[in-house]
C-alpha cells in the first residue's frame, strides 16, 4: 500500500492560517490534495491536522482526515517526519499494509501529479531509501561573501571566487515540496545517506514564508495560466 500524508498543522505563525488561505483563488493546500489524487498512485491521501477548520477544507478537497492529530505533534519544533510516522503507525493499527509513503508539504501550488509519478519511479527503481525535490541554487554558493565584524564584506573563498561560473559545481537545496519513502526507512530521513534527487526547476520553487513570498508566488501563478490561456 502507499500512502500520501499531507502534514497541516493550524498554528502557523508568520502567515497565519497559511494552510489554508487563498492561492490564486483556491486555499493553497487544495494544490497539494489534488495532485496527490491526480496521480492516482496513492491508497490514501490523507492530511494530518490538529486544526478542525483545516480538517473540513481537507475533507471538501477529497483528501481524507481519519484522525486528529494530537497537540504535542503540533508546536513550532514537531518535524514533518515525527508528523508522518505517527499517521503511518495509526493507519497501521488499524490494520493498514504501508510499503511506501509521501509526504507532500500542504503549501506547494506548483507542485504536479508528474512529479509525484517521477519520484514514485525513481524510487521504485532504484534501491535508495528516499527520492526529494530539490532544485539548483540561482547563483554558484561558492561566490558567497560574508560580513565580518567591523561590519566589511569579505570573500568566503578566495580560490573558488576566482574560478569562472561554469567551471564550479552545481550545488542544490531541498524544494520542500515532497519526500518519497520506503515503509522501513521512515525516522532515517537526512540530508545524507541513500537518498535520490527529484530535480525541478527553480521557478517552481518557492519557499513561502513571508506576505512578500505569498505574492512573489502568485504573480508566477498567474504568469503560469495566462502563458496556457
Amino acid at each position: 500500500m502507499k500512502i500520501a500524508v499531507i502534514p497541516a498543522r493550524g498554528g502557523s505563525k508568520r502567515i497565519p492560517r497559511k494552510n489554508i488561505r487563498n492561492f490564486a483563488g483556491r486555499p493553497i493546500i487544495s494544490y497539494s490534495i489534488q495532485a496527490a489524487l491526480q496521480c492516482e498512485l496513492f491508497d490514501h491521501v490523507i492530511v494530518s491536522t490538529d486544526d478542525e477548520e483545516i480538517a473540513q477544507a481537507a475533507r471538501s478537497c477529497g483528501a481524507s482526515v481519519p484522525f486528529m492529530r494530537p497537540a504535542r505533534l503540533a508546536d513550532d519544533f514537531t518535524g514533518t517526519g515525527e508528523v508522518t510516522n505517527h499517521a503511518v503507525q495509526w493507519l497501521e493499527a488499524t490494520g493498514c499494509d504501508i510499503e511506501h509513503v509521501c509526504c507532500i508539504y500542504p503549501t506547494a501550488p506548483f507542485i504536479t501529479a508528474n512529479d509525484l509519478v517521477d519520484g514514485w519511479e525513481a524510487l521504485s527503481s532504484s534501491d535508495c531509501d528516499y527520492v526529494f525535490s530539490v532544485t539548483q541554487f540561482s547563483y554558484p554558493v561558492q561566490r558567497a561573501l560574508r560580513m565580518n565584524d567591523g561590519g566589511l564584506m569579505e570573500i568566503v573563498s578566495e580560490h573558488d571566487f576566482q574560478k569562472r561560473s561554469q567551471d564550479l559545481e552545481p550545488y542544490y537545496h531541498d524544494a520542500g515540496m515532497l519526500y518519497w519513502s520506503n515503509r522501513d526507512a521512515l525516522g532515517k530521513r537526512g540530508f545524507s545517506g541513500n537518498m535520490r534527487p527529484l530535480i525541478l526547476p527553480s521557478w517552481r520553487v518557492h519557499d513561502i514564508d513571508t506576505e512578500e513570498d505569498w505574492r512573489r508566488a502568485e504573480l508566477v501563478h498567474l504568469a503560469m495560466q495566462l502563458k496556457t490561456i
